[in-house]
């Protein structure tokens, strides 16, 4: 579902069938930047659910257009601007379960569907502690949590040469072939957070601000072959480290049924939307 956007013609650097770029690159910068819409941040509040609680629940985030400046490949082929784009969103399930002591665990799993042209299968987990600091005689409260969370699989897609970026005019320029490329984008990540929360109008409404860090290993191969028979299936690595801050709301509409809304974003990256809600299965 989401995609980048990265030339295609033979590795220029590192071991055969790997070019490890630098992580100011703009390939560097481009993995990064689609890796900041999947990452598995927060649901919603922090909030204390006795123990056992089963919450099934769904979100849509939105997957923004990069910078210009970083469509431009160069470090690990042949010079090349794209513009493409798989979807401007994407959508999962998210399967919470509170255990007692204030834990929880969370897991979310994309199964492999095609879905505009694209086909993700991504997996999600985490846990978490939440403390109750403070209780008020309103029912509002302030609550902490600590989270440890994760994402791994990947998305397929079409990417360095679709349909309309192809020619066989030159074969000494990028997409030089009839078929379009299946190229493979992997946005590793696993990420340790901190969120606070607050609740007001009797603890119906709840505010909160997280941050935390990500340890993102994407990985991005491409899988195109030109009309002279050559197979491109060159493996584009980076390691980065990024800091990502973000806050939300959530509403209890009922005793089991919430919505949320998140801000997600990272500095150097950008900043995705994320709408949500949840239905709660009391033991």
């Amino acid at each position: 579902m989401v995609v980048v956007a990265l030339g295609t013609l033979g590795p220029a650097t590192g071991v055969p069938g790997e070019c490890r770029v630098p992580k100011g690159s703009n390939e560097a910068k481009l993995l990064a930047f689609y890796s900041g819409p999947v990452a598995f941040s927060p649901a919603g509040a922090p909030e204390h659910v006795r123990p056992w609680t089963l919450r099934l629940g769904a979100e849509i985030g939105s997957v923004p257009d990069p910078d210009s400046s970083i469509q431009q490949s160069s470090f690990c082929f042949i010079r090349k601007t794209e513009h493409t784009r798989l979807s401007p969103f994407f959508v999962r399930q998210r399967l919470t379960l509170t255990l007692p002591r204030g834990f929880a665990l969370e897991a979310s799993y994309l199964p492999p569907v095609d879905f505009r042209d694209a086909e993700a299968n991504l997996a999600s987990a985490s846990v978490s502690w939440t403390k109750r600091l403070r209780m008020a005689p309103t029912g509002n409260a302030t609550d902490v949590m600590l989270r440890l969370q994760g994402t791994t699989g990947e998305i397929k897609g079409s990417i360095t040469c679709p349909d309309h970026a192809l020619q066989q005019s030159d074969p000494m320029q990028a997409c030089y072939g009839s078929s379009p490329s299946l190229d493979t984008f992997k946005p590793r990540t696993l990420g340790l957070e901190g969120i606070v929360s607050t609740a007001a109008w009797d603890g119906r409404v709840a505010f909160y601000i997280g941050a935390g860090g990500n340890f993102m290993r994407p990985r991005f191969q491409v899988g195109f072959n030109n009309l002279q028979g050559f197979v491109d299936n060159t493996v584009i690595a980076v390691d980065l480290n990024r800091v990502a801050m973000f806050a939300g709301a959530s509403a209890q509409v009922s005793s089991t049924v919430d919505l949320s809304a998140q801000a997600y974003g990272v500095r150097e990256d950008g900043v995705t939307f994320r709408f949500g809600g949840g239905y709660r299965l009391h033991r």
